[in-house]
């Protein structure tokens, strides 16, 4: 239900972007790009509730060289209860040898309060390829290995060797909205780890826009009684620079 209102909101306001921006969103010069984006909601009445959650991210290009930092945080309560809590660094570094294929370093730390993973920790590096690039559609894949350190709840530990997939869509709706999906898998002999995070942008004001996120997370291996699947539905706005 959550995810259905989202989508309708945004499919909205991504009808009327059109009309309400004043200016695109600039080109961003020089090898310095990122933008930050923040989301709050708080209900009241019956019950109360309320969810925060926050993203940062920073790349730095310099000839075939691509950097890219990101964080995130989510944070959820209800009835003065946290109901969910985490956390993610990331580290990316991307060299391209030609046009379309690049090799890449990846570190991702990340941590869950209410998972049944409490942290995982994983480095790799691979090989992508740019398989798309026109003015609407964007999409490359990569693959890699390297390894992982985990920390389950009940405070036991995991160390495995890991091959990491991963897809990447971007597709450009109009000059003020579009859609990207991005697609993580993680599979070593203890453990597989998938995450998808499928969100559509909607730009508003110069460099500002509205951003609507579903997340899913999912561990094939957990204790008994432990859910492996989570998810998080997110509206936020965002601001490039």
């Amino acid at each position: 239900m959550k995810l259905r209102l989202l989508l309708v909101v945004t499919a909205c306001l991504t009808a009327f972007a059109p009309l309400q921006a004043q200016e695109e969103v600039a080109a961003v010069d020089g090898p310095w790009a990122g933008k930050a984006a923040l989301g709050y909601l708080a209900t009241s009445g019956n019950s109360e509730s309320s969810s925060l959650n926050t993203k940062f991210e920073l790349g730095y290009t310099s000839g075939k060289w691509e950097y890219l930092a990101d964080a995130s945080a989510i944070n959820a309560q209800e009835s003065e209860q946290t109901t969910a809590e985490a956390y993610k660094l990331g580290f990316k570094s991307e060299y391209s040898f030609s046009e379309d294929n690049f090799l890449y370093g990846r570190m991702v730390w990340r941590k869950d309060l209410f998972s049944a993973y409490d942290q995982q920790f994983s480095q790799t590096v691979g090989y992508g390829r740019r398989l798309l690039d026109t003015m609407s559609h964007q999409l490359s894949a990569d693959i890699g290995v390297g390894a992982r350190q985990s920390e389950l709840r009940d405070g036991t530990t995991e160390n495995d060797l890991i091959a990491r997939g991963g897809i990447n869509y971007r597709w450009i709706i109009t000059e003020t909205a579009s859609f990207s999906q991005d697609l993580t898998v993680e599979s070593g002999d203890v453990n597989t780890y998938i995450e998808s995070v499928s969100a559509i942008t909607a730009s508003l004001v110069g460099n500002l826009a509205l951003v609507a996120s579903y997340t899913i997370k999912n561990n094939s291996e957990v204790p008994v009684a432990t859910e492996s699947t989570d998810t998080y539905t997110a509206l936020s706005i965002e601001y490039a620079f």
